[in-house]
């Protein structure tokens, strides 16, 4: 094959043109890249070519890999560029276009990710497809520039089997975008069978559930706390908790964070059962959830440690990733330059160390007190290796407790403590030398609004202003950059100044929720306004009025080939399942009566998945049991400000009532300075509340228990 150029000896392709990072990424590529959109479907159809479309994002490890072995190929791009209209599409911008074709080639390859490679006819209908290929035949797996020639061979000589192989596939698809099954009750029997799958496919040696690689799965995290909450049976309590001691204790977690520094975090997943060894991106998507589980598990628990997981992702956030003007940026990337070693980029190069550099850094004492405590070893401690690629090196992971290390070492606990901070500050600090991994840059209105939820929550748990501020800042952001002032109507991706991208049902939802949020931390009600006019939106635009459930895409975007709803709660929960929560805290907050109304349709739409295998919807269990065990509603009276209110306010967000909608009288025009609360539930009103104690005890009510 060709000798591959640089980048400085090639013209751009048509990338140059785009925001995304991830497709500036490829805009040198030898490969003649179209975006998403008309001009490659109309180049398609005119010269009878088969479309070629790689999806992935920026931060994605094995994306990189396959563009320096293919896309970076001359002979590779020659035989693109002459039999295929090759497009390139960041599944961070167009969710709705991954869901299409990763529905495809799990359906027929049994497996999906990225990035995701997939063969379509000129109407954009697929007929083959996988993930990662490699440039040659290797492992047992076809080399992409030889299944390029295959496939650039059919078409010119038996075009219309994979034409007619490609029509039944999409009208399988189509039928799989429809109707689900006839509506059917739920009934505390769906709850508990999705719980006991969890329960059968839990790790009970390292938390989580199924084997490697293991993902954080914060939606199945969140439906247990709901379901434990609302049953009572503690044990699927303390399975979450248990997950989260161990993924704390993991290299999963960055534990060189330093307060109101930066670093800290999670990365995306572990590539092995025990939480050690991640693909080292991080995730705004992922830090946001698993801030807001964190906090949870702090109000259910009252243990601090998991208080401090929590602050240390939102430490991470504020200090790393935050957009100065407001917002927050998308992800970091796995892959960075080796610190005076090459010009290569290598995976988790920035969060590796050996022992001798952690011995270079520290003095003596506080070096061996790190390395016992982090797991650092001479020869290096990752176990599951299969390339070698971490030789020598060290992924930090709690392998000692600060009150094993005061045995060993013969010194008090609060000594550990101090000592261990010190030499994470000091290798915060000569990392901070090292070439960073790269940053996606743009602003996505759906992960900020999970990510303005979790400083919601935190705010309501901690009581610590800066929290509510982070959150005011982000929503005040995408409000004034992202929402339409004509129109009403959102957008998706804000980066450089430029806004763009029709908004998906998920910033529909998820931002929403943030709002809703906003305003119970808050009380301002232009929020909950705001919410109100943007869920009416979303119904307009996204609704399926004929049988429920919610489109991905809006309804008058001509882009995509087939609207399908979303009915997986994977990395980020389904925007059906948290739109069926907003729909119902709006019912109660708004008095609507319609929003109740889609909310019970849309569970109808998905009803026989919920009953059948509803662990593939536990963001929309958790949102369902609200419902079906009954809505606690708090309505707190007196002037914003007020220490007596506050002390309500501070009461409520630190417990863990997934039931309970909060709002202020004045939302409902009532007025009146006298501090209450009154409760709300089962049917019934309590006696309003004048002192703490009191609405505690209400808020113990034993109603909510089956």
């Amino acid at each position: 094959m060709k000798q591959h150029m640089t980048q400085q000896a090639r013209n751009p392709n048509l990338l140059i043109g785009e925001t995304s990072p991830y497709l500036l990424q490829h805009a040198y590529n030898p490969v003649k890249w179209f975006p998403w959109g008309d001009e490659a479907f109309e180049k398609a159809q005119k010269e009878d070519m088969p479309i070629f479309l790689s999806i992935g994002y920026s931060t994605c490890h094995w994306c990189h890999v396959m563009e320096r072995e293919s896309f970076e190929n001359e002979t590779i791009a020659d035989v693109l560029n002459r039999s295929f209209v090759s497009v390139k599409v960041d599944r961070e911008e167009h969710p709705d276009i991954d869901r299409i074709y990763m529905t495809y080639v799990q359906a027929t390859t049994g497996r999906g990710g990225w990035p995701m490679s997939v063969w379509l006819t000129p109407d954009r209908k697929p007929f083959f497809g996988g993930s990662y290929f490699p440039p040659a035949d290797r492992y047992g797996q076809p080399g992409f520039y030889n299944l390029l020639l295959s496939i650039e061979g059919t078409w010119k000589q038996d075009k219309k089997r994979l034409i007619l192989a490609a029509d039944r596939i999409f009208a399988e698809l189509t039928a799989l975008s429809m109707h689900t099954g006839e509506p059917s009750m739920l009934s505390g029997k769906t709850f508990h069978d999705a719980a006991d799958v969890f329960k059968r496919q839990f790790d009970k040696a390292y938390g989580g559930f199924g084997e490697a690689p293991k993902f954080p799965q914060p939606s199945i995290l969140d439906f247990l706390l709901a379901y434990s909450f609302y049953t009572g049976k503690r044990e699927f309590q303390d399975m979450v908790l248990f997950t989260l001691r161990k993924m704390n204790a993991g290299g999963i977690h960055d534990h060189i964070g330093v307060r109101e520094m930066g670093g800290g975090g999670f990365a995306r997943y572990s590539t092995d059962r025990r939480w050690h060894v991640p693909h080292f991106e991080k995730m705004l998507y992922d830090n946001a959830q698993l801030a807001s589980t964190f906090i949870d598990a702090f109000r259910i628990s009252g243990d601090r440690s998991f208080a401090s997981s929590a602050e240390d992702i939102l430490n991470y956030v504020l200090c790393d990733m935050g957009a100065g003007e407001g917002g927050f940026y998308s992800a970091e990337d796995a892959d960075s330059i080796p610190a005076g070693k090459s010009m290569v980029k290598k995976e988790g190069s920035f969060y590796l160390w050996s022992r001798k550099e952690v011995e270079a850094v520290l003095d003596r004492s506080e070096s061996e007190l790190f390395c016992y405590v982090f797991g650092v070893r001479e020869e290096g401690n990752v176990q599951d290796d299969p390339h070698g690629e971490f030789d020598g090196q060290n992924v930090l992971m709690i392998e000692h407790g600060e009150d094993d290390a005061s045995g060993k070492f013969g010194i008090p606990q609060e000594t550990v403590k101090s000592v261990l901070e010190n030499a994470k500050k000091k290798l915060f600090e000569t990392r901070q030398l090292r070439p960073r991994p790269d940053r996606d840059d743009k602003i996505l209105t759906s992960w900020n609004g999970l990510m303005i939820s979790a400083f919601c929550k935190a705010y309501n748990a901690f009581g610590n202003g800066k929290y509510l501020d982070a959150a005011k800042k982000g929503a005040d952001f995408i409000l004034e950059n992202l929402l339409g002032k004509e129109d009403g109507q959102l957008l998706r991706r804000y980066r450089n100044g430029v806004a763009g991208i029709r908004a998906k049902a998920d910033d529909y939802a998820f931002f929403i929720q943030a709002l809703l949020d906003l305003y119970e931390a808050s009380f301002d009600p232009d929020y909950q306004k705001t919410a109100v006019s943007l869920m009416e939106k979303q119904i307009e635009l996204c609704y399926d009025e004929v049988t429920g459930g919610f489109f991905s895409t809006p309804s008058d975007d001509p882009s995509v080939p087939l609207r399908m709803k979303e009915d997986y709660d994977g990395a980020e929960p389904s925007p059906d399942s948290i739109t069926v929560r907003n729909l119902w805290r709006l019912g109660e907050l708004s008095e609507r009566d319609d929003f109740i109304q889609v909310a019970e349709k849309t569970i109808g739409f998905y009803s026989d998945i919920l009953n059948t295998s509803g662990y593939h919807l536990p963001a929309m269990l958790t949102a369902a049991m609200m419902h079906h065990y009954g809505i606690c509603r708090v309505v707190l009276t007196g002037n914003p400000g007020n220490a007596a209110l506050e002390g309500f306010q501070k009461l409520i967000g630190g417990k863990y009532l997934p039931d309970t909608v909060v709002m202020h009288a004045s939302l409902s025009g009532e007025t009146g300075n006298e501090v209450s609360a009154l409760v709300c539930a089962d049917n019934i009103c309590h006696p309003a509340a004048k002192e703490t104690e009191s609405l505690s005890a209400l808020l113990a009510h034993t109603w909510r228990k089956e």
